[in-house]
């Protein structure tokens, strides 16, 4: 199986007794074909005609498609199986839903041939999608489909759930405040002063917050800001980087936190801070020996204060003896939150990049003094402590919930049998109370309020950002009227109130457009007309109506002629743009002045995007402008779709249909199981919540922490009865909703963990020995290809295995304080338990990761087109220098030979 080093025996190894194929050799070959039918039959979904022949419920000229002749096997079968017998869908009539509106809606898009990755020359969403759907079935095919043999086996590495697990143990580590780079910025929000700012006469106090910024190869360097200029920040990120979605800023507090340093001569050990709330703190009447105070002078002069600490005068003292002083840390809140702020914004590559980052970071740096260096000492020591609480924290939890193993263990056994969330929710259904389940389910629950608890703990106690998100919480908490929503929902009835929705948005009157309609076509026609206002300016610097007709020619040709263009830019190794002027399928044809012009403006552009020759700048901006224009002409054209799709009379129909087959079921569950009632105790657990919050604020950071995790534990028991009784009353009032709900799922695992209801199994060998008999492949060569895939998967896991543990390596600690594991117990389920193997989802993992490309920021429609180019070029640079050392894919041909005769032996099995 596996050798001493971690690396599979693999190919090497004989095939067992009566087979041709090894193991390995088997599962990676049915690996591969399997991809390769996936991603044929979801490319094939662009077809119009493909539903045409996928069989039932869609509709064919063909007549009826027997499952066996689906030209799209396992999309028939993910639908037919699962897709169509999901609750709600299951209802939903075959030829009114499934032909005349779905079939008619997705024909209908299909032919409106939207703009592709391709012809953007950026990842669309839909194709992220298309690749994320991809992988998934493949997974689902590769785990669920068995080979006949039972010799099946897949590539571990053992040394891979070592560091992993290690990995997850060493969660705590992510908290510590300082020492690690987001993207080549090293920020921590260090101390808080005050300042005297004179405006008239008089002087007004401020709060300054210090940045401790850190750059590879740089000294670190210290900066002052006032809240005010985090604002500034926010405000010019928006300006700089328009339509980039920021996270939001926090608002102030004012809050200040009280460390008691203890001191001790002969212990180094005998120091701790504990933190008391003091909310609203008047600076008028705080003691001036409190907190640093800085004289900023009209000329922006600063000056540094007497001491303002209270010092320890040092007199002789036995070793034991120890002295408290109180130091109040201004403003300790806010500076927490500041830097969760930060640390956000630098996530983003495009914003860590930014003009406006930059000089906020480094702008006017100061020198400081004595004081404040004791200030940062002390917010050190209270990052410190702080992460020390959340240690002891889910350390105790985790004991709790570790007691809780045996227990949890049957529980699992139980899920994983056949039938189990049957059987779950069939006792829910039945007993009124937590008290009345069954011993392991009452285990259940226990393990669940400690993760509750835990979870509680990490989002409003343990983060950065967590006093902000708290203060959001109350405040929204406080404005929400419960007992109107309550009397509203009780009498109201929604069936009707939606009906009534529906027939306002949808009607349309004497045959005229709906008013949702309207909406859209409103939204939509914006849309075009500010395409148009930029490609009316970009015609201008053009200059040449003929070149600016063509392009805009080619949007609205027909797709067979579009991709001959394409295909010939791609053979000749040219911009779109060239190829699309000089072609003679597109009318009207080009003066040999004009394309000298093109081409000319050509050379200049890759030039100037290489950087080789700036004095051909003007030749390639005007060669920018055509790129601009296609791109802008190709998303009016998708607009202009988009707006004919919504105007069909289907579209409405469909959307009408799809609100009624999901929204009916539920509201007759809502009324019959009084769900009303259980907004009264969800307003009695907030209050409850903030309360326990409150309190764990503002307790001592040396109080016994099995207090603080009883108190969340406790907080989840006592509203414990009113979620499962809301649980119990939905279950028992769902008309059989929620038992279709779970037998779906549970068909759904019966595949991941057996197979097809049929038993089919894929006979890899037979089909292998096949191929030989009839001369179809060579048997020595196919071997030697299948090897290299077998090699090549184990080389790319230990590279994708070395290349994670690198990277945690360079990171280090991780991103900020309260990036805590929340989950304090050990993993109940695993992949195993509902049928998909860990190898297999390693794979689609080290698949995800390769395939994962950064979302196109909508800021770069406004960049300088040679700009974009470059920042596409870098992107794909940066992306080829992430995958350096990854192994290449072999490539296979003889194996190919082998798929006609695979995707038979597919029907068979998926067809029973």
């Amino acid at each position: 199986m596996e050798n001493g080093t971690g690396h599979a025996a693999g190919a090497d190894a004989a095939p067992p007794p009566g087979q041709l194929l090894t193991g390995k050799q088997e599962h990676y070959l049915k690996r591969e074909l399997i991809s390769l039918q996936v991603r044929d039959e979801i490319a094939e979904l662009n077809s119009p005609t493909a539903l045409r022949r996928f069989g039932a419920p869609f509709k064919s000229e063909f007549g009826e498609i027997a499952p066996i002749d689906s030209d799209l096997p396992i999309l028939r079968f993910i639908f037919v199986d699962h897709v169509r017998k999901f609750p709600f869908l299951d209802q939903a009539k075959e030829e009114e839903f499934w032909q005349d509106k779905l079939q008619t809606f997705l024909e209908l898009f299909a032919n409106k041939h939207i703009s592709s990755s391709e012809d953007r020359h950026e990842e669309t969403k839909r194709r992220k999608l298309a690749l994320k759907c991809e992988k998934l079935v493949e997974l689902m095919m590769v785990s669920g489909i068995p080979t006949a043999s039972g010799y099946e086996e897949r590539i571990r590495f053992s040394e891979m759930e070592v560091v992993d697990r290690g990995a997850n143990e060493q969660g705590l580590l992510v908290n510590i405040p300082e020492g690690h780079f987001i993207n080549g910025w090293d920020v921590n929000v260090a101390s808080v002063r005050t300042t005297l700012v004179k405006r008239t006469v008089r002087y007004h106090q401020h709060a300054e917050f210090i940045l401790r910024v850190r750059q590879q190869g740089k000294p670190d360097r210290y900066v002052g800001r006032r809240f005010g200029e985090f604002a500034k920040l926010h405000k010019r990120l928006h300006t700089e980087l328009p339509g980039k979605i920021l996270p939001p800023l926090p608002r102030k507090n004012k809050s200040s936190s009280v460390s008691s340093t203890l001191l001790g001569t002969g212990d180094d050990d005998a120091s701790s801070v504990s933190s008391v709330s003091t909310q609203d703190v008047n600076l008028s009447e705080e003691p001036r020996s409190s907190r640093n105070l800085t004289v900023k002078q009209p000329a922006d002069k600063r000056s540094s204060s007497r001491s303002s600490f209270h010092r320890v005068l040092k007199s002789p003292r036995a070793s034991s003896e120890i002295v408290a002083e109180p130091v109040t840390l201004y403003r300790e809140e806010q500076r927490v939150s500041l830097r969760a702020f930060l640390r956000t914004l630098l996530q983003n590559p495009r914003i860590a990049e930014s003009k406006a980052v930059e000089e906020f970071l480094t702008a006017n740096p100061v020198t400081l003094n004595e004081e404040e260096l004791m200030d940062i000492q002390r917010r050190k020591e209270m990052d410190a402590k702080r992460i020390e609480e959340q240690r002891q924290f889910y350390e105790i939890a985790r004991k709790r919930a570790q007691e809780l193993d045996v227990y949890m263990e049957q529980f699992r056994q139980d899920i994983v049998e056949n039938n189990g969330l049957t059987k779950l929710f069939q006792e829910i259904r039945a007993k009124q109370s937590v008290e009345e389940l069954s011993p392991q389910y009452q285990k259940f629950a226990e393990w669940l309020r400690i993760e509750v608890a835990a979870t509680i703990y990490h989002l409003f106690l343990a983060e950065d950002n967590s006093p902000e998100l708290f203060a959001q919480a109350k405040r929204i908490h406080s404005l929400v009227p419960y007992t109107l929503m309550k009397n509203v929902i009780r009498i109201a009835n929604p069936a009707a109130v939606m009906s009534g929705v529906l027939d306002l948005f949808l009607a349309q009157p004497f045959g005229s457009r709906s008013l949702l309609q309207r909406i859209f076509s409103l939204t939509i026609h914006d849309g075009i007309k500010t395409f148009q206002k930029s490609i009316d300016g970009l015609s201008i610097k053009i200059d040449d109506v003929v070149l600016v007709n063509k392009l805009r020619a080619f949007t609205a040709a027909d797709e067979e002629v579009k991709n001959e263009i394409r295909q010939e830019a791609k053979d000749d190794d040219v911009d779109i743009v060239v190829t699309v002027l000089r072609s003679d399928l597109i009318e009207p044809e080009l003066s040999p002045a004009q394309i000298e012009k093109v081409f000319n403006s050509y050379v200049a552009w890759v030039n100037a995007v290489e950087n080789v020759d700036t004095e051909m700048h003007q030749g390639a901006q005007w060669f920018a402008y055509l790129k601009q224009l296609l791109k802008l002409l190709t998303r009016q054209r998708d607009k202009s779709m988009m707006l004919s799709i919504i105007e069909e009379p289907v579209t409405l129909q469909l959307f009408r249909d799809l609100f009624t087959i999901f929204y009916e079921p539920l509201v007759r569950v809502y009324k019959s199981a009084n769900v009303y009632s259980s907004i009264t105790d969800f307003a009695e657990f907030a209050d409850d919540a903030i309360a326990v919050i409150e309190r764990a604020q503002r307790q001592d950071v040396s109080a016994d922490p099995n207090q603080t995790v009883q108190a969340f534990i406790d907080l989840c028991a006592r509203h414990q009865h009113s979620f499962y009784k809301f649980v119990h009353e939905v279950h028992l009032h769902d008309n059989g909703l929620f038992d279709s709900l779970m037998g779906w799922l549970e068909d759904i695992l019966h595949f991941l963990r057996k197979g097809p209801r049929g038993g089919g199994k894929l006979d890899m060998n037979a089909l292998f020995r096949g191929a030989i008999g009839v001369g179809q492949i060579d048997a020595e060569l196919a071997i030697r290809e299948i090897d290299s895939l077998v090699k090549w998967h184990e080389d790319r896991k230990k590279w994708h295995h070395d290349k994670t543990r690198q990277k945690m390596a360079a990171e280090g600690a991780g991103t900020g304080v309260g990036a805590v594991e929340s989950v304090p117990g050990s993993a109940t389920f695993k992949g195993s338990d509902f049928g998909l193997d860990e190898a297999d989802l390693d794979d689609l993992a080290i698949d995800d990761a390769a395939s994962n490309t950064s979302d196109e920021d909508s800021a770069d429609d406004e960049l300088d087109p040679i700009a974009l180019e470059r920042k596409r070029r870098s992107k794909q640079a940066d992306r080829l220098r992430r995958t350096a050392g990854e192994p290449v894919k072999p490539e296979v041909k003889e194996i190919l030979k082998l798929r006609e005769s695979f995707g038979a032996m597919l029907r068979m099995v998926l067809a029973d």
